[in-house]
């Protein structure tokens, strides 16, 4: 998207810098994430940027509105509601597919999540790629004037809310096993918050406890929640001491019903040219005769589970929750990141922080996900280069 950059990466790039690139992140941790790290970071042209903060500004114009409570009570209603919801979510993650339309180049909303997403790894990613091109110190990958300083500061605000480090806990699901655990790692290190396991808490009468490296016991007084609760509600093996549902007292960076009250729930709601059209089933009026021209998506999951691209009249009429699914028209990805083997795809995740005290949130940094499948998704970019989670880069 910025040719010159581009040129100037491809001419610098090898296959034994990427190695040590990546042996580089997995020397903070003696641990390799285990999602792919693509070779490059992608770079964003001015033109582009600005219809993605054009574009996120809507999104959030719709979210911070003031009947948005009243209009997406249902999502709780379909799902879980946990005691002490927080007035807004504080974590924004909204994904646009790198799309053409008509010709040009169109950032497309594909689903916005109220839910933390790898902020720590993405920041130390952007440290990594400049040790290994010290050119890219003339970019950026935050917005709205922030820098390494200020975006982890503004991290820490939400995270901790003026509590110790210790009082406050990275809560999921067995951690060190999730693919994301590379960056609960950087948080640990970063903020000074420990990683604790759903079945590691304990309850005593509305508090909650965990147990430090010392074996002392500890009153969570904060959670920066990480659990999805479609993964939680498959583990039927896990022994907990406490329910969600419970009324605790505990404060949540990151409360768990806003995953539910935005995440894919909101798509149908929003219109424009940034927007795809999205229908609930239950509000169907009849199927398409086209439907290879849409995919078929349940509202509550996470991270691609569940979506049937190839849908027949089958697929929807087998669904028996239709108000749980939405049929979304289909997008085309531009290939569009010039890679020394072919061109690849790409989707941008802007990332949304958004302190209580605050009436609306703050763009503030972003990732990147290249890929040369129909789909973004490891399962469509097996045994490929260039593709999986990067950084995306503007100019100063």
């Amino acid at each position: 998207m910025i040719s010159t950059l581009r040129a100037k990466f491809n001419q610098a790039f090898s296959t034994q810098k990427y190695a040590e690139f990546l042996g580089s992140i997995a020397a903070d941790f003696n641990k390799a994430p285990t999602f792919r790290v693509a070779e490059s970071p992608f770079f964003i042209s001015k033109e582009l940027k600005a219809q993605l903060l054009e574009a996120s500004e809507e999104v959030i114009d719709f979210i911070a509105s003031p009947d948005f409570k009243q209009k997406t009570q249902k999502a709780l209603d379909l799902t879980i509601n946990v005691p002490g919801e927080a007035s807004h979510s504080q974590f924004l993650a909204i994904d646009f597919g790198v799309c053409e339309e008509d010709g040009k180049i169109v950032p497309k909303l594909i689903e916005v999540q109220g839910f933390p997403t790898i902020f720590n790894f993405q920041q130390n990613l952007f440290e990594k790629f400049k040790a290994a091109y010290p050119f890219l110190e003339e970019t950026t990958p935050y917005l709205n004037g922030y820098d390494a300083t200020s975006y982890l500061e503004l991290l820490r605000r939400i995270v901790l809310n003026g509590h110790e480090p210790h009082e406050v806990i990275l809560l999921e699901v067995e951690p060190v096993k999730q693919n994301t655990s590379i960056d609960f790692f950087y948080a640990e290190r970063d903020l000074g918050i420990p990683i604790v396991c759903v079945t590691e808490v304990q309850k005593e009468g509305d508090h909650l406890y965990y147990f430090n490296a010392k074996k002392e016991k500890i009153q969570v007084k904060r959670i920066y929640n990480r659990v999805i609760f479609d993964e939680l509600d498959a583990r039927k093996d896990l022994k907990m001491n406490f329910k969600f549902t419970d009324k605790l007292d505990v404060e949540w960076a990151g409360h768990p019903n806003w995953y539910n009250r935005i995440s894919k729930f909101i798509l149908p709601f929003l219109s424009g040219p940034y927007f795809i059209e999205s229908t609930l089933l239950s509000e169907l009026d009849e199927i398409p005769s086209d439907l290879e021209n849409y995919v078929l998506k349940p509202l509550f999951s996470f991270s691609g589970a569940g979506v049937v691209f190839h849908v027949t009249p089958e697929d929807i009429e087998r669904v028996e929750h239709r108000d749980q699914f939405i049929l979304q028209k289909k997008v085309s990805y531009a290939p569009i990141l010039e890679s020394p083997t072919g061109k690849v795809k790409a989707e941008i995740r802007i990332f949304a922080m958004w302190p209580l005290t605050d009436a609306r949130p703050t763009l503030i940094g972003n990732l990147v996900r290249l890929s040369r499948g129909e789909m973004i998704g490891v399962k469509f970019n097996k045994d490929k280069d260039w593709v999986g989670g990067t950084i995306g880069l503007f100019e100063k």
